[in-house]
C-alpha cells in the first residue's frame, strides 16, 4: 500500500478483489470508477431501489420476473433464469445439462477460475484446453486434443468481451455430441455475424457483478437458453433440485435466486447497454491505433467487430515495470488474470499428471488491463495512451 492506495498484488475486498481495481487519491485515472455511472443515473437508480423497498418483497418477486423477460427479449431468446451470481449461473447452466460427479468438462485456465470453480462445485472435473496465442480464447485445436470418453460438456469463455472462435468450437462439439456452455461474464451484448453470444450454445451464462459492463450493486447472474426442457431443468436446479438425478449436495446449500434490488437496478441499466458497449469500442479503437506497432507492447486484437471490451488488454514482457510506472503516473491498471487455474487445482498431483499449457502460462505472465469504461473522457483516453508510450520508453532506456 502507498498512502492507503492499493498496489499491484494487494488484496481488495468485494467485487474489487476479482478485478484487482487500483484507485485512490494518487490515481488521476482509476482503473474503474463506478461512482461516475452512479452520478449520471442517480435518480433512476434511487427510484428503482425505492420501488423495491415500498413493495416489501425482496426476493422472488416481480422485479426479477420482469428482468428475466427484458433480458430474454434483448437476447431474442425464449428463456432467462435469473440467479444470485455468475458462479451460480454456471452451476445452474451445467446442472441443467445433467452434468454431475465424475463427469469431465473442458474449459480454459486463463479466465479467473470462474468456470473451474463451477465445474468443481457440482462435483465434475475440469479439463483444460490450450488457448489461441492471438485471441487468448479457447483454441479449436486445443479443444480437440483434450476431448476424452469422459468428456460431457465444454465451457467456452468470451474473454475480455472478445467473441471466441465459437463457430469452429461448435463444429467440434456438435461432431462429438457435446453440449456447449457459453461463459459470457465479460461479453454482455457481444455478437458475431449479428448473433449474440450466449445464444450459440445450449446455454449462456452471465454475471452482473458491479464492475461488469452491465452491473448490479451486488452479485447477480442469469442463464439463457432456447431449449424449454433445459430451462425447466435450470429453474428446478435453482429452486432445490431434490428430485433431480444429478443433485450435488455441495450445490444445494447456496442461495441461487437473484434478489429484487439487483433485478430492479439491472432493469434500469439494461436499456443503456448498447450505448455503453459502443463507447467501449470507441475507447478500444483509440488504444489500438495508439499502440499499433509500439515496441514492447502487443495489443490483444479484436478479431470480430461485435466484441464489447469489458477489458482492454495488452501484452508485454515488461508488465511489472509498466504497471508500476503507470501507477506512479496516476493511472490504474490490473491483471486479468495473473495465474492459470491449473496452479490452484494441481496441489498434490504428481508432475506427470499435470497439464502443460504453454500459451496459457505465457499469456498469464504478460497480460495487463488498461482503463476502459464508458465514463472516461477523451482527455483521459489520450493521457493513458501517452503515459503507456512514455513508460515504455523509460523502461527501454
Amino acid at each position: 500500500m502507498i498512502d492507503g492506495n492499493p498496489m499491484p498484488g494487494d488484496s481488495i475486498s468485494g467485487d474489487q478483489s476479482q478485478t484487482g481495481i487500483h484507485q485512490g487519491e494518487l490515481l488521476e485515472i482509476p482503473f474503474i470508477d463506478l461512482t461516475r455511472q452512479y452520478a449520471k443515473y442517480r435518480y433512476e437508480i434511487k427510484m428503482a431501489i425505492d420501488r423495491v423497498l415500498k413493495s416489501g418483497i425482496y426476493a422472488s418477486g416481480e422485479e426479477a420476473a420482469r428482468f428475466e423477460q427484458d433480458f430474454a427479449e434483448y437476447y431474442g431468446i425464449a428463456n432467462c433464469i435469473s440467479v444470485s451470481s455468475g458462479l451460480r449461473a454456471l452451476e445452474v447452466g451445467l446442472g441443467s445439462l445433467g452434468i454431475g460427479p465424475g463427469d469431465e468438462v473442458i474449459t480454459v485456465a486463463n479466465a479467473g477460475m470462474h468456470s473451474t470453480e463451477a465445474i468443481q462445485a457440482i462435483g465434475a472435473m475440469p479439463k483444460f484446453a490450450e488457448i489461441d496465442p492471438i485471441s487468448l480464447t479457447m483454441s479449436p485445436d486445443g479443444l480437440l486434443q483434450v476431448i476424452t470418453p469422459k468428456t460431457r460438456a465444454v465451457v467456452i469463455t468470451h474473454l475480455y468481451g472478445r467473441v471466441a472462435d465459437i463457430e469452429s468450437i461448435l463444429e467440434i462439439t456438435a461432431s462429438n455430441k457435446l453440449p456447449l456452455v457459453e461463459d459470457c461474464f465479460q461479453a454482455n451484448g457481444a455478437s458475431l455475424n449479428g448473433k449474440r453470444v450466449g445464444t450459440w450454445g445450449e446455454v449462456g451464462c452471465f454475471c452482473f457483478a458491479p464492475a461488469k459492463n452491465l452491473g448490479a450493486l451486488g452479485e447477480a447472474g442469469a442463464v439463457i437458453t432456447g431449449d424449454t426442457r433445459l430451462a425447466e431443468n435450470a429453474r428446478q436446479y435453482r429452486q432445490n433440485g431434490d428430485h433431480l438425478p444429478w443433485k450435488s449436495d455441495l450445490a444445494w446449500s447456496k442461495s441461487r435466486f437473484m434478489d429484487e434490488l439487483q433485478a430492479a437496478i439491472l432493469r434500469v441499466k439494461l436499456p443503456m447497454l448498447e450505448e455503453w458497449n459502443l463507447q467501449r469500442r470507441m475507447i478500444a479503437q483509440t488504444y489500438t491505433i495508439c499502440f499499433d506497432e509500439l515496441a514492447g507492447v502487443l495489443s490483444c486484437p479484436n478479431q470480430v467487430n461485435g466484441s464489447v471490451f469489458q477489458h482492454y488488454v495488452i501484452r508485454t514482457a515488461h508488465r511489472q515495470q509498466l504497471q508500476r510506472k503507470l501507477f506512479e503516473k496516476g493511472i490504474g491498471t490490473t491483471v486479468h488474470y495473473p495465474v492459470a487455474d491449473t496452479y490452484y487445482i494441481s496441489q498434490g498431483q504428481v508432475e506427470d499428471t499435470l497439464q502443460v499449457l504453454t500459451q496459457t502460462e505465457q499469456a498469464c505472465s504478460q497480460v495487463l488491463s488498461l482503463p476502459c469504461y464508458p465514463e472516461l473522457n477523451p482527455w483521459e483516453i489520450e493521457h493513458v495512451c501517452g503515459m503507456v508510450r512514455q513508460s515504455l520508453v523509460e523502461i527501454a532506456n
